[in-house]
């Protein structure tokens, strides 16, 4: 039987033209593969085939989202459509407008996952799952992007703030998490979509280290974009570990800890292998990684991922420190800053070219019967609620 990547091929680039109008217009990931999947083309999943899957339990889904795993892979790995594909995904999303224009009259909007609201010069984002440890899901993704739409685009802060709000779990009712990373008991149960994946790298995480992209430019030449302050409170595991990787000043707790347990989740651990070694070194990424090394925030190798390490119960005065610290005088060089360092350390093409092996990777990932055992034998996800 044929892969899906060699049933791609070359159609996936002429399907991409024909959806995209010649790549005269953009085409957010989610929508592109919608109308990919009703073009009727036999080596796509149906969109009946993806509704009959949808509410399937993940160990009974037979897997057709590896064939737009083959498709995205495909269009991210031609420069020109990859690039197109990237940029439509740093485009603010179609509903941050009405956000935008709640938040500059209220100074604060509540979205699904996530709070804005603005403090001074900051406008601070808190990341909301309280039941589930802050974890990201389907419930949360566009609500998060949205709200880091309007942080970036807010003319009246100069800086960002990033922060887990209080959750509910007996074990740590009322206190501030970062963040849980993926939600694994809706992962078990089916509830996560493989391209929430790639929805949630191409934009919301990508957003923050890119900015917001201008339809018109070149995001490595123009974007709207601040400093972005993480303040770590518990534990940032698995993806909020991999946002704090795209952070400019990361405050953390003294008692609070990092992991990528991408070994025992049985996923890739999102953009983290491509951004983790600058930070932490090859050595340490791998133990990470691969070997469920747990990194206390306080610890050496906790500092090379974090900017400044705190009693946790200084977290709101040091926030207000560094926001004044980066606003003392002015951020007006800060958007120049960052690409400087990006065109240095991540060009633009080489993310995109990350995203193309992530793309089909993930998807195989996503549907190995190693997944379920996973989830099963470390996280006792089948005697789990959701």
């Amino acid at each position: 039987m044929n892969s899906p990547e060699r049933l791609a091929g070359s159609d996936a680039l002429t399907l991409y033209d024909a959806l995209t109008d010649g790549m005269r217009r953009f085409v957010r990931v989610d929508e592109l593969c919608r109308l990919a999947c009703a073009a009727g083309v036999q080596w796509l999943p149906s969109q009946a085939d993806l509704a009959a899957e949808a509410p399937l339990p993940q160990k009974d889904k037979q897997g057709h989202e590896k064939r737009l795993g083959a498709f995205l892979s495909a269009v991210l790995n031609d420069p020109t459509r990859g690039m197109h594909l990237c940029h439509a995904m740093l485009l603010p999303r179609a509903d941050s407008a009405a956000a935008l224009e709640t938040f500059r009259t209220q100074g604060a909007v509540q979205l699904a996952g996530a709070r804005v609201e603005r403090r001074g010069k900051a406008a601070v984002v808190t990341m909301q799952n309280p039941r589930f440890l802050n974890a990201e899901d389907e419930s949360t993704i566009a609500g998060l992007e949205t709200a880091i739409d309007v942080a970036t685009l807010d003319e009246q802060s100069e800086v960002c703030v990033l922060r887990g709000g209080p959750v509910e779990h007996p074990k740590f009712a009322g206190r501030r998490l970062f963040g849980a990373g993926i939600n694994l008991t809706h992962l078990y149960q089916g509830k996560i979509r493989y391209l929430w994946y790639i929805l949630r790298d191409l934009g919301l995480v990508n957003k923050l280290y890119r900015g917001t992209a201008f339809a018109d430019a070149s995001p490595e030449v123009a974007s709207t974009e601040k400093p972005w302050i993480a303040a770590v409170e518990g534990f940032a595991i698995g993806g909020h570990c991999q946002i704090l990787l795209v952070m400019d000043y990361t405050i953390a707790a003294d008692d609070a800890y990092m992991t990528l347990p991408a070994r025992k989740e049985g996923i890739i651990p999102g953009a983290a292998n491509l951004r983790m070694p600058r930070l932490a070194g090859d050595r340490v990424t791998r133990q990470a990684i691969m070997m469920d090394r747990r990194i206390p925030c306080a610890s050496p190798e906790g500092r090379l991922m974090c900017d400044e390490v705190i009693g946790a119960s200084s977290m709101d005065e040091a926030i207000g420190r560094t926001v004044d610290m980066l606003t003392s005088s002015g951020v007006v060089s800060a958007a120049g800053n960052r690409r400087a360092i990006r065109i240095a350390q991540e060009p633009f093409d080489t993310f995109r070219r990350y995203m193309a092996v992530y793309a089909r990777e993930q998807a195989y990932c996503h549907f190995s019967p190693a997944l379920i055992r996973n989830l099963e034998k470390n996280w006792d996800a089948a005697n789990r609620r959701g």
